[in-house]
Formats: structure tokens, sequence, C-alpha cells
């Protein structure tokens, strides 16, 4: 009996093993399977996306809904990595955690207004850029703001932990710098006068400029004085899926989607839609 049992153990034993390695094959953990976004769109067929929610033109939601240039995007890119639209979780961030959001795993990409540069791709990968934006102002159709050099004793109003914020911490410093979590706070800070300008691109502001409560009473600068690329952020190890993005950006160029994304977006202010640079997209670590 003690024999037939340890022939049976080693039996179960083996089939518990077999059993153990097929769950790891079909999840796509095992060796040389796809891994990063590419790997979880294509077993899952789902993506996390991290956008803005209260950026007219841009990322807005109303209800359950996001609409929005960056919503369209993500909509592409989701895409082109075999994932369908109702396979897109968006999930609402702000300027302060888009980069904690990617590197917890909370988000699998973020598609929100998110400048590149060399402080944030020390922590998170960038595809794109998707476009290309400025700083500028947006301020009250009587203001005497005519651009920066013009904000000393003035309260401007930016998000924390944006770069428009900064810059205008380390370049005008004579301004008085008032930080919310979002624009839509700032823009109701300058509806009310708490406030003399907002700062931040010149394409927000002019979907903010452009909504029915504020026609008429607000007006943009119209002199950006900064470059703002557009990227879209990931996590800093996953080069894979910053390379399959911007393949994916590159077919949006010339197959008409992206064209169409903002026609169907932006494009409603009357501005046409840019051209996709598309020997910018070089930003994959």
């Amino acid at each position: 009996m003690t024999r037939l049992a340890a022939v049976f153990g080693a039996v179960s034993l083996a089939l518990t093993a077999a059993a153990c390695g097929g769950d790891d094959a079909g999840s796509g953990s095992g060796s040389g399977s796809a891994s990063g976004i590419v790997g979880k769109a294509t077993n899952d067929k789902k993506l996390v996306v991290g956008v803005k929610a209260d950026q007219p033109g841009l990322g807005l939601q109303t209800g359950s809904t996001y609409t929005g240039f960056d919503i369209e995007i993500a909509k592409i890119i989701a895409k082109g990595l075999g994932v369908p639209e109702t396979g897109i979780e968006y999930k609402t961030t702000v300027s302060s955690n888009r980069e904690p959001f990617i590197q917890q795993g909370q988000v699998d990409l973020v598609v929100a207004t998110y400048t590149i540069n060399d402080e944030r791709k020390k922590v998170v990968n960038f595809g794109g850029p998707y476009f290309v934006a400025g700083q500028d102002l947006l301020v009250p159709v009587a203001s005497t703001i005519t651009g920066p050099e013009t904000l000393a004793g003035k309260k401007v109003c930016s998000v924390s932990g944006s770069t428009p914020a900064k810059r205008i911490q380390t370049e005008y410093k004579d301004a008085g710098l008032q930080q919310f979590d979002s624009y839509s706070k700032c823009v109701t800070a300058l509806a009310g006068g708490q406030v003399d300008a907002v700062t931040t691109d010149d394409i927000i502001l002019a979907g903010y400029a452009s909504q029915e409560q504020y026609a008429g009473k607000f007006k943009v600068v119209g002199k950006k004085f900064s470059e703002e690329p557009y990227g879209i952020g990931l996590k800093k190890t996953d080069t894979e899926g910053c390379n399959k993005i911007n393949e994916i950006l590159k077919t949006a160029a010339t197959d008409g989607s992206y064209k169409a994304a903002w026609d169907a977006t932006l494009g409603k202010s009357g501005t046409a839609a840019p051209e996709l640079d598309t020997t910018k997209l070089t930003n994959c670590a």
C-alpha cells in the first residue's frame, strides 16, 4: 500500500506541474512572450488609459463618457494594438499624478496633453510626439496683458506639477502664481476675477474660450512662449511598446485616421488639422 501510494503521489505531482506550466504559457508570462502594453493588449484585449477629464476638445468627461482629441488618439493606439474601443478603460488623471499612475501600474498609457521633457523621461517612456502645442495665456477680453513679459504683479493660474506652472515659477518670478489641481478651476477663478490670467498650452486655452458659457468673455493672447510636444506616456522599461506606438502613429499620419481624429474634435473650432511630423517620433528610450 505504501509503494502504491508513492506512485499515485508522483503522478499527482507531475499532473500538477503540467497544469501550472500550461497556465504560465496561456498568461503570456513564459520566456520569449510579449510583455508591456503589447503583451497586455495581445493577451487581455484591454488597456487602462489615463486621460484628462476637464479639457474641452482634448479630454472632457460628461457623465461616464470621455471625448476629445486625446481620447481619439487613445482609440487609434488601442486599435493598432488590437484592442477594441470596448476594451479601453479611461482613468482620469491630473498633471501631478501622471508619472505615479504609470510607475504604479494604475494605467497602461497616459494620453493627457502630456509634454515630453527630459525630467519626465528619467522616469517614464514616451511615444510621439503626436502634437506640438505652445504655452500661452487666457485673459478677459478687456485685459491689458499682451504676453508673459506683462505679467509682473498679476495673478496667474496654472496646474500644480505642470510644465506651464514651473515655467512661470522659474522664468516669470514677478508674477503671482496660483495653483490648482485642474485647469477648469483656474478658468472658474478667472471668470470670478480671482486671477488675471490662466496659462497652459494654447490649444487647451482655446478649448475653454470656445465653451458656450465663456463665449465672448475670454481671449487667448496668441503669443506662444514655449514648445510643448505632446507624448504618450508608458513605463520606462517598455521600449517595445513605445516603438509600437510610434509605428501606429506613422500609419495614422498616412491613412487619414489622425486627420479624422482632429476634425471630429479640435477641428470644430475652425482650425485645420496639423501635419503629424513622423520624423520626430524618436523619443523611445
